[in-house]
């Protein structure tokens, strides 16, 4: 199995007190597959229903974001492959 993989940058360099602070976070795991399990049932006399599919993720991935100083990291948007964070400096 391999390990995920993190990207993490940040929208400035420098803030002062106060600044807002966006993080953006890149990541993936070249493990994680989507699986469709698709169901079809049939009776007695051979009569069939239409297929009946739902999608989930094998071996997902989640994000925890922490500083050194204490900070709380609020998430904004994340679409399973980059997530956006904001705090304040």
């Amino acid at each position: 199995m391999a390990a995920p993989t993190v990207a993490a940058s940040l929208n400035a360099s420098t803030y002062s007190p106060g600044d807002p602070m966006t993080l953006t976070v890149t990541y993936g795991d070249p493990d994680t597959r989507p699986v469709t399990v698709t169901v079809v049932v049939t009776d007695s006399q051979g009569n069939r229903s239409a297929p009946a599919s739902v999608t989930t993720i094998i071996d997902p991935l989640t994000v925890a974001v922490t500083d050194d100083s204490g900070r709380v990291w609020t998430k904004l948007s994340d679409n399973g492959s980059v997530a956006v964070y904001r705090a304040v400096a």
